[in-house]
Order: structure tokens, then C-alpha cells, then sequence
């Protein structure tokens, strides 16, 4: 069955809400093994949700959208990737596991939030500035679906911060 192409913003945001029910199916599971399958796939969701924004959609909003809020995003991302690593590493028995977890959705529920904000969040001005949503929705579902089939039974590819030095 063949997948109905979606915009880049409805791609995005259905993201958004498959990783928000993730961290709410962490939050009431119980028993290690559970808990750590469910961070794992949350890790991998997130890094690659990361990576497709950072070299397809980030890009293509560059000079067309708040520089700052579009700053925002890359470095709310760098917080995530040191989080996400430090749970990869980590396993649901270290002190700070449960922590990091709930930090991350945090972290995530906040930078959701600014991103699809009604007037002035990142997705509304992309609209508003007129992007070729359909076609970058194309360069995110293939890059996507690479990324996938990459991370599928490897590790998560080490991830790039681009506001740390």
C-alpha cells in the first residue's frame, strides 16, 4: 500500500505526536526491559526526527524565518542529542535514567511547542513564507526512510552538535 505524500509541517508534526505517545507509554511502563526498549526507540525516533530538520527543513528556512527562534531550535536540539546520548550509554538501573528521561520530554515538549505555535511558531511563519511545503515534504520522508533502514539494527549515528564547540 502506498503512503499518501504529506507536507513537510504534517510530516513534522505526526512525529511530534508518535514520540509524545512514547514518552507517555515510558511514564506508565514498569520493568527495566520495558523501559529501556521504549528510550531506546524514543532515542532513535528523536535523533532522526533531529537530523532530518537539520538538513532539510532548517535549511530551507533559513533567512526566511526569525533568525532567533530559528537558533532556538538548533540549540534545543544540541540539548537533546547530549541527553539522548547519556540515555544510550546509560541503562533504566543508573541513577539518573529516569531523570534524563523526563528532562528530554521536557525538553521536547517545549521545542514541539515553539515549533508549532498558531501565529509565530517556526512551522507558521514557514507557511507564511511561502515554502514548497509538498516538495520538502518529499526530501523529509526519503531522508527519513533512509535514516530508518540505516538505524535499524546499528547504533544510533553519533550526533552533531551544531552550537557546541
Amino acid at each position: 500500500m502506498a503512503e499518501t505524500k504529506k507536507d513537510a509541517i504534517a510530516l513534522l508534526k505526526q512525529d511530534h505526536r508518535e514520540v509524545e505517545e512514547l514518552f507517555e507509554e515510558f511514564s506508565k511502563a514498569s520493568g527495566e526491559g520495558r523501559k529501556e526498549k521504549l528510550a531506546r526507540q524514543i532515542c532513535r525516533e528523536l535523533t532522526i526526527h533531529a537530523m532530518i530538520e537539520e538538513e532539510v527543513f532548517y535549511p530551507a528556512c533559513e533567512g526566511k524565518v526569525d533568525e532567533d527562534l530559528l537558533k532556538e531550535s538548533y540549540v534545543e536540539h544540541d540539548a537533546a542529542k547530549v541527553l539522548i546520548a547519556q540515555i544510550e550509554a546509560g541503562e533504566p538501573s543508573d541513577d539518573f535514567y529516569e531523570a534524563k528521561m523526563k528532562v528530554l520530554c521536557e525538553e521536547i515538549e517545549h521545542h514541539v511547542e515553539e515549533e508549532e505555535k498558531r501565529m509565530e511558531g517556526l512551522f507558521a511563519q514557514a507557511r507564511k513564507a511561502g515554502l514548497d511545503m509538498d516538495a520538502l515534504g518529499e526530501q523529509l520522508a526519503q531522508r527519513k526512510a533512509q535514516l530508518l533502514k540505516e538505524t535499524e539494527s546499528g547504533p544510533l549515528p553519533t550526533p552533531e552538535l551544531s552550537t557546541m564547540e
